[in-house]
């Protein structure tokens, strides 16, 4: 029989993993395994407050309040609950949203100095923010995107001219790089994928070089009439490089998903 610290563990390895449906399906079967675990309701509702969707916020409040009603003094619980009620609409769930303030109290109450209560308080500075800093913040969401597809491009540049093979589709990969990179190998390999390859390397360059195209075509299509204002055809060379960047993102979704599915498969064949 699995202890909850196994199940705690496994829902930890699958979390970080991103796999946010498999730590509910190991939660849920602790839960269903082991009974009701305030740690278990825990890790349930995380896997469904990471979502960030209504559906499944409305799961995780669930899941809180029912690991909190067998542990009131679970710090997790508290914090996790916390940052789902700063997060929700205050117009569409004023109810959930006034929680925060309550659940927050008790936290500091409890454990001022607990990493937990310094993940709230970063939480509550972000449910702070103004509309430059979530500008800002999205600007850096894409900047990270960005220099994702530039890495993984390199390292299959780097992989290609070292004459490595793709990955076998039940080979043994270690962790996620190594993932994604095996998965790009199989993906985006062979000739027909070399402007791929070649603009995912180039991406900054080739953005830049874009953007200076568009607005020179645009300026060509005005002075000869062709249009009386910017158009949309001035801007179709952008569409080369949204398609790179949408590669190598639906390579990176599936490799993740992947491993996470391995990761699911090697913990549930785990001793007993």
């Amino acid at each position: 029989m699995i202890t909850c610290e196994s199940y705690q563990e496994r829902c930890e390895q699958l979390f970080l993993a991103g796999g946010n449906a498999a730590v509910r399906r190991a939660a849920q079967e602790g839960l269903d395994e082991l009974g009701p675990l305030a740690d278990l309701y825990c890790w349930l509702a995380l896997g469904h407050a990471v979502e960030d969707d209504d559906d499944h916020d409305d799961q995780a409040e669930t899941a809180f309040r029912a690991g909190l009603a067998l542990d009131g003094n679970h710090f997790g619980l508290l914090a996790g609950y916390a940052e789902l009620c700063l997060r929700a609409d205050a117009f569409e769930y004023p109810g959930r949203a006034a929680r925060a303030v309550q659940l927050s109290r008790r936290l500091k109450e409890l454990a001022p100095l607990s990493e937990e209560a310094a993940k709230l308080a970063a939480a509550e500075r972000w449910a702070r923010r103004g509309y430059w800093e979530d500008i800002r913040m999205q600007a850096v969401l894409r900047a990270t995107a960005g220099r994702d597809t530039e890495a993984q491009a390199r390292a299959l540049a780097e992989d290609l001219a070292q004459g490595r093979g793709p990955a076998a589709p039940d080979a043994d990969i270690a962790d996620r790089d190594t993932a994604v990179r095996a998965a790009t190998m199989a993906a985006l390999s062979g000739p027909w994928n070399a402007p791929v390859r070649v603009l995912g390397r180039h991406r900054t360059a080739a953005w830049s070089v874009c953007f200076i195209l568009c607005f020179l075509t645009n300026t060509l299509l005005r002075q000869t009439g062709v249009v009386t204002s910017f158009s949309v055809w001035g801007w179709g060379w952008m569409v080369p490089l949204l398609l790179v960047d949408r590669r190598f993102a639906a390579v990176r979704k599936e490799a993740e998903a992947d491993y996470v599915a391995r990761l699911e498969a090697s913990l549930s064949a785990g001793p007993r």
